[in-house]
């Protein structure tokens, strides 16, 4: 079987490792006009030395109402794509590949970055006001979040006009050099939120049956589909870990409607839409990615905790999951593949070589 360093194809995009940047929000544009900057560079281009195959961005807003906070990234017009293109070629010429998150934040929108909450919040997260630079989120249906804003619903027409905003940035991702785009379709933002019978309470074409919640997701990968040829890849939340919400026994059709929708990996996370009792340990979250792998027939990453070379490793080995992915071992440790691999005693990614000196004896 293929281990942790082994290359996957996904369709005509072969990655040299199944070792992956899992995306990760930096809050960092500063000039609030979603333009990613040198903080970018440096964060992302630091982690493809190091030797991850794929290094996959923040989750980038479609919209600026789609943004977690005023200060996220964002692909909605040309001079993001523009801001984006440099820090793609850098990654590129770090030895790895990229793929661009296309995100909206739905109910979860308009909210402080995480170290600059007033202390007079309600709470992790706290909406700004419209009053203070804020805006009102948008969702499925007018269920806020606890302790957030209330949202106001989308119109039929809206979400239309969401789902051609996703396909448009698609678009400007490749023109800005992407490899492979990711659709953020978990966590408790907009795309979950229509999944979930926990956020979702509309009537339309959009809400009530599995399939009408599931949608919008697959309206997106199939805009995205019909506009660029890259590998498109699905975070989704497999599980909302609460009685009445989403299972991953979901999964098994939701799984191979995206699949024929055109999504060619499904990277499969779990939570965030509404608080719960998270069971968290040691790849608590892969179970989950290798239901939906073994039931929808399609290839999936896991995440969540995994943190030792020979746990990673034997996920891929055991074929639990074609891909691993690494959040906060990448921020502690950008060259985390190179350790990895010396642990592993394989043959790994090429260490730069101004950074041979140190190559592990």
């Amino acid at each position: 079987m293929p281990g942790l360093f082994d290359p996957i194809t996904l369709r005509d995009l072969t990655l040299p490792n199944r070792l992956w940047l899992s995306p990760m929000c930096q809050y960092s544009c500063e000039n609030l006009d979603g333009q990613v900057g040198e903080w970018h560079r440096t964060h992302l281009t630091t982690r493809a030395l190091g030797g991850f195959g794929l290094i996959i961005t923040e989750a980038t807003a479609v919209l600026p109402e789609g943004r977690i906070s005023p200060q996220d990234a964002g692909l909605w017009n040309e001079a993001q794509r523009r801001a984006w293109a440099p820090i793609v070629s850098a990654i590129h010429d770090a030895g790895s590949r990229a793929a661009v998150q296309l995100a909206h934040a739905g109910r979860k929108a308009s909210t402080w970055r995480p170290w600059e909450r007033p202390s007079g919040s309600s709470g992790g997260g706290a909406s700004i006001s419209v009053d203070d630079g804020g805006w009102v989120p948008r969702a499925p249906s007018p269920i806020p979040y606890p302790r957030y804003a209330e949202p106001s619903e989308l119109t039929e027409r809206e979400v239309g006009d969401v789902v051609r905003a996703f396909r448009d940035a698609a678009v400007r991702a490749v023109d800005a050099g992407f490899d492979a785009v990711e659709i953020h379709a978990a966590h408790g933002y907009l795309l979950h939120e229509f999944l979930s019978p926990l956020s979702n309470v509309r009537e339309d074409a959009y809400g009530g049956s599995l399939e009408k919640r599931a949608k919008l997701a697959v309206d997106v990968v199939e805009a995205v589909r019909s506009a660029v040829e890259l590998p498109i890849l699905v975070r989704v939340s497999a599980t909302d870990w609460t009685e009445g919400g989403l299972e991953v026994a979901d999964f098994e059709e939701v799984g191979k409607w995206l699949r024929r929708a055109g999504a060619d990996l499904i990277d499969v996370s779990s939570g965030s839409n509404v608080p719960a009792k998270i069971p968290v340990g040691p790849a608590y979250q892969t179970p989950l990615a290798t239901e939906i792998r073994e039931t929808a027939g399609i290839p999936v990453g896991t995440v969540g905790f995994i943190a030792e070379a020979a746990l990673a490793d034997a996920i891929v080995r055991e074929e639990r999951a074609d891909a691993v992915l690494v959040a906060r071992a990448a921020l502690r440790d950008p060259m985390l593949p190179l350790r990895w691999a010396h642990e592993l005693g394989v043959e790994g990614p090429a260490w730069p070589p101004q950074y041979e000196r140190a190559v592990w004896q």
